[in-house]
């Protein structure tokens, strides 16, 4: 499928999920739902996904947990969200490690023309330059998470579409 929205990305664990004891999390599932999903969102995360849809953005998860696509989508349809794409561990080691004497990262998010990846770990933000795509360190308790990631998000996009319009050319 061609596109021509731009991809963000958002890794889960201390991302998206969260310990509420340390960072502000969405209020827990009903009954009998939070004994299946146990994961706690970020504060607003339903939010900014509505809002970067409504912007225009594909908004997909790219984590390198073993969670299934079903369990991800089912959870995130109880808050009212739907991604545009998921990649988990197993999708990646099968279309992006796959046949690779190399390690690569745990994530390349490149791979499935990502953008911009928001993901917590100084690692997998420092490969962007060596792998060629934009990452955004999100780095624990932030109330102005949401603002910031629609703001970077915003400012690879110009870039993004300046690129795309000189390659048309």
């Amino acid at each position: 499928m061609q596109t021509d929205k731009m991809r963000v990305s958002f890794d889960l664990d201390e991302v998206l999920f969260v310990f509420p004891e340390q960072v502000k999390a969405e209020p827990p599932l009903k009954f009998p739902w939070n004994r299946i999903y146990k994961e706690r969102l970020r504060l607003g995360t339903p939010e900014l996904i509505r809002t970067l849809q409504q912007l225009g953005y594909e908004v997909w998860v790219y984590t390198s947990s073993f969670r299934t696509e079903k369990y991800i989508k089912n959870l995130f349809r109880h808050y009212g969200v739907k991604f545009d794409g998921i990649v988990n561990g197993t999708r990646h080691l099968n279309e992006v490690q796959k046949g690779n004497s190399h390690i690569l990262p745990q994530k390349v998010p490149n791979r499935y023309r990502i953008a911009l990846h928001v993901d917590d770990e100084a690692v997998i933000c420092s490969y962007g330059r060596e792998y060629g795509f934009e990452a955004f360190q999100l780095e624990g308790p932030d109330d102005e998470w949401k603002e910031k990631v629609i703001a970077r998000a915003e400012e690879v996009k110009r870039r993004w579409e300046l690129r795309n319009a000189e390659g048309a050319n």
